[in-house]
């Protein structure tokens, strides 16, 4: 009789046979994860390809920079400077084209006051600016003069000196302020000057030869009469403008008065 061995061996039992059911079951359950993953694996594919393609097409000539056009007042600086200053004279994908850096590169020249840029799909790119406008010169560097806008920027270098706008001179207790280069602004030491510069009223502005500051900041004028305006400080500028103006229309002075009207509603004339 055996029991459990056959000739000195253990018998291994056989396994219980799996209900068809339950296999079917995990047969389908194999299968539809099978199908997720496929579905899956074509998703991320197709969503590899159209970012691909998408790159493509928006870094394809048609989608360049190909159209710029740049409106606004721009008489110092002309239309090719303003491009080749941009950095669209090659035609970029306009994907790739900053609207601010755009613009911070046309601003940094000098006649340019401000640039918004705007790009226009398919191919364009517009470039609207607006122009820096001189309010005075400077003497120097050398026999030179320089001319600067109302932010004290040095707009450009001339050999002579132009005769419609006002000379601006700042002294400082290292002597007179020589101006800065093109495309850079004279330091703050300048700003009641340039205040003056900016706001003088027509009443009387065509007879200013020079506005001047005194190393403590205060402000003189001297007219083409031969008269001194002593300003002070640049505060109160619309009422002391009043007062020049006034005294001005009610008197003929001429030769070395002074007009003081440091104290706004307070003139006097010596």
């Amino acid at each position: 009789m055996v029991t459990g061995t056959q000739r000195g061996r253990a018998v291994e039992p056989h396994p219980p046979s799996m209900d068809p059911r339950i296999k079917q079951r995990r047969v389908a359950v194999r299968r539809r994860a099978g199908r997720r993953r496929l579905r899956t694996l074509l998703a991320a594919a197709v969503v590899v390809v159209v970012v691909v393609g998408g790159i493509v097409v928006l870094h394809s000539p048609l989608l360049s920079a190909r159209v710029i056009t740049v409106t606004g007042a721009h008489s110092r600086t002309s239309t090719g400077a303003i491009v080749a200053a941009s950095g669209l004279a090659t035609h970029p994908p306009l994907v790739d084209v900053s609207p601010s850096v755009v613009a911070a590169r046309i601003v940094a020249l000098p006649f340019v006051a401000t640039a918004t840029v705007v790009r226009r799909w398919p191919d364009g790119v517009s470039i609207a600016v607006t122009q820096r406008t001189a309010v005075a010169v400077i003497a120097g560097p050398g026999t030179s003069w320089s001319s600067v806008d109302g932010a004290g920027r040095t707009l450009g270098v001339e050999s002579v000196r132009p005769q419609s706008l006002v000379e601006l001179t700042v002294s400082t207790t290292r002597g007179p302020l020589v101006p800065a280069p093109v495309g850079r602004a004279l330091p703050s030491v300048a700003g009641p000057g340039l205040t003056v510069c900016r706001t003088l009223p027509l009443a009387f502005s065509a007879q200013v030869l020079s506005v001047d500051v005194a190393p403590d900041g205060t402000v003189s004028l001297a007219l083409n009469s031969g008269l001194t305006v002593l300003l002070g400080t640049a505060a109160d500028l619309p009422a002391k403008y009043e007062d020049v103006a006034a005294i001005i229309a009610q008197a003929a002075l001429t030769g070395k008065h002074i007009i003081d009207v440091r104290v706004p509603g307070s003139p006097t004339v010596s």
